[in-house]
């Protein structure tokens, strides 16, 4: 049993099956990729993993327990964080203060920057924060605005947020998507490094199947919303079906 199981998911917007009978098992200290044509279900699917839509059936399991229908704050204190397609940060925030707001967030999902309860604990936050930024080699970084950083720059700090949540899944959708390659590449070293360092399981949506096979130790192809193929990524490259559904037509 994985540490995230979704058995018999299906999803119906109107008329559209968005997802039909999903199932998907992630393997605690894997990466698992779910990869496929636009319009594949991958965003829905995504979506669900984190409890933002509910099934029409099925369920979402993390470590034995459901996901479907809560909060936000409450999906990041089971131990799962996500990174989304277009970096999530404060802007008007410095990059030392973007990490700390994960770590003064209330039980009820509020935010306060100010207020701290002590001097040791303010202490005991700024020490995660630092830690946690020099994982990501943005340590010297801590004091600049983060609306005036590079994209790559952008998605290191919105990792650190994460991080500093210490989760157990992180989910990431598109986490290279209109990057440059050195920031691309970058952006896998670093996802290798954090992996194996906080003993990270990842569930990664990626187009640039560069990335993809980089990071995968397991692949899971979807097509109109339903599995395909799940296989290690050297099965999947020249899988049949995967270039059928990509290309449109069956290769042979």
């Amino acid at each position: 049993m994985g540490i995230l199981e979704v058995k018999g998911v299906n999803k119906r917007f109107g008329g559209l099956q968005a997802l039909g009978d999903v199932n998907l098992s992630v393997q605690e200290n894997t990466c698992h990729a779910i990869i496929g044509p636009n319009g594949a279900g991958k965003s829905t699917l995504l979506n669900v993993l984190v409890g933002k839509l509910i099934p029409d059936s099925g369920s979402v399991l993390f470590d034995g327990q459901s996901v479907l229908g809560r909060k936000p704050h409450e999906i990041n204190q089971m131990g799962i964080s996500r990174v989304f397609q277009t970096p999530e940060i404060f802007g008007d925030l410095t990059v030392m203060e973007n990490v700390m707001i994960p770590c003064l967030a209330k039980r009820d999902g509020a935010f306060r920057l100010h207020a701290l309860e002590s001097v040791d604990h303010e202490q005991d936050i700024l020490a995660q924060a630092e830690e946690i930024l020099a994982d990501v080699n943005m340590l010297d970084k801590r004091n600049q605005h983060a609306a005036a950083m590079s994209r790559g720059d952008k998605r290191r700090l919105e990792m650190a947020m994460c991080l500093v949540q210490q989760p157990r899944l992180l989910l990431l959708d598109e986490p290279t998507a209109g990057m440059a390659r050195a920031d691309t590449e970058n952006t896998i070293a670093l996802l290798k490094e954090i992996r194996v360092k906080r003993g990270l399981t990842m569930a990664i949506i990626e187009h640039d199947m560069n990335v993809v096979f980089s990071l995968a130790d397991r692949i899971t192809v979807l097509a109109q919303g339903t599995p395909l193929v799940e296989d290690v990524p050297e099965k999947i490259k020249g899988h049949p079906k995967v270039r059928e559904a990509y290309l449109g037509e069956a290769q042979v």
